[in-house]
């Protein structure tokens, strides 16, 4: 009879023991979720900061794009030379150049 009391009384190490494995998964979920929301939300290189700057880099990239064919329109513009009727309107209207001979009357509206 000695040997049934034995397997009939419960350890004590087996309760604790229990308790312990009870309280440890809300911890370990705590400390992962904590964790998750730290590298989501506070990090230095967030999740929330990535996606800004993924969207920054998609409209940089955009706006590269159209300031490099402007400048290709821009340098083809600068390839063809002007005609000579329109370099003289400029040198008459900006520079008040004149052809030798000619009197320049300055009209100036009010």
């Amino acid at each position: 009879m000695a040997a049934s009391s034995k397997s009939s009384k419960p350890s004590k190490s087996s309760k604790p023991e229990t308790a312990r494995h009870r309280l440890r998964r809300p911890i370990v979920v705590t400390v992962l979720l904590l964790g998750a929301l730290w590298f989501v939300f506070f990090d230095s290189y967030s999740l929330v900061k990535r996606v800004r700057w993924h969207h920054e880099y998609a409209r940089l990239t955009q706006e590269n794009e159209a300031l490099r064919r402007e400048v290709e329109t821009l340098e083809t513009r600068l390839a063809r030379p002007l005609p000579d009727e329109v370099i003289e309107k400029i040198a008459r209207e900006q520079y008040g150049m004149r052809r030798p001979g000619e009197t320049v009357y300055r009209v100036e509206q009010r």
